[in-house]
């Protein structure tokens, strides 16, 4: 199977500690859509929007770095494959606010389109506006 990377960077008017709480509490990242189980350790397992996503946490750096073992339930991706998925949080400099780097690897070809717009339609763009009420 071929894959691809998706890599992307999105800047929040928030801190570090807001986006890591609201990626990693099943509660606050449920208003993304759907039931969320998050653990907050490593080795943890996650299931995200009622178990269209699931995975492992693999490196959990409170309020700097998420790396999470991730796959989702589409027609595109082969049921026994993860892809991984990176959260990079830093401060902006001189401003309030915090650049997130996000990057996925090992996602499925077939499927790459469709993750590359879902992340900015589903995650940033949604967290945007409910980090910075």
């Amino acid at each position: 199977m071929k894959t691809r990377t998706i890599k992307q960077k999105a800047w929040f008017n928030t801190t570090p500690n807001e986006i890591y709480e609201f990626l990693m509490d099943s509660k606050k990242h449920s208003k993304l859509g759907g039931k969320c189980e998050i653990s907050g350790k490593v080795g943890g397992k996650f299931s995200i929007s009622d178990g269209y996503i699931v995975g492992e946490n693999i490196d959990l750096v409170k309020n700097e770095k998420i790396v999470q073992k991730w796959r989702a339930s589409e027609d595109c991706w082969p049921e026994d494959h993860y892809s991984i998925v990176t959260f990079k949080l830093t401060p902006i400099k001189g401003k309030e606010g915090t650049g997130l780097s996000f990057t996925q690897t090992g996602v499925p070809v077939e499927c790459g389109d469709r993750f590359d717009t879902g992340w900015k339609e589903y995650y940033w763009k949604p967290m945007k506006e409910l980090l910075e009420k």
